[in-house]
């Protein structure tokens, strides 16, 4: 019994140990999110500068508009507005990769709590999840 709590005692302190990042890594990492962060916040504030607009010309150039123009409209609004909360959805995703990064919590997964391959953060930086816990998560 003794030795089974070594075990896991010791796996535990070799995990905190590999957790660790140099301080110009965990900067690197800072930075590259932050810029992330600021382009999509560019285009969050870019995409919602032309719904306003789109719905300013909506309301004053609606008259006289028969069923199909109203719904060509409409349809356009709702993809503005969808692709508007996709880019919150995104730079939430990346705000919480930075307070990942500040806590030292950046790069390991969430729920099992290994490592989150290097090549899935490559592509997707604001990943919480490994893949395997990803893929549990989709099946879902």
């Amino acid at each position: 019994m003794a030795k089974a709590t070594e075990t896991r005692t010791a796996s535990t302190a070799k995990a905190a140990t590999q957790r660790t990042r140099s301080a110009a890594e965990t900067e690197t990492i800072r930075v590259a999110l932050t810029e992330r962060l600021d382009e999509l916040q560019t285009e969050y504030d870019q995409s919602i500068t032309e719904l306003t607009e789109l719905q300013r010309d909506r309301l004053a150039d609606s008259a006289g508009d028969d069923q199909a123009d109203t719904g060509s409209k409409t349809l356009e609004r709702e993809q503005e507005i969808t692709l508007a909360n996709n880019l919150l959805e995104r730079i939430n995703q990346v705000e919480r990769a930075i307070d990942r990064v500040g806590e030292g919590n950046y790069g390991w997964c969430e729920r099992c709590g290994n490592a989150i391959p290097v090549e899935r953060l490559a592509a997707f930086p604001s990943a919480t999840l490994c893949v395997s816990c990803k893929q549990l998560e989709e099946r879902r």
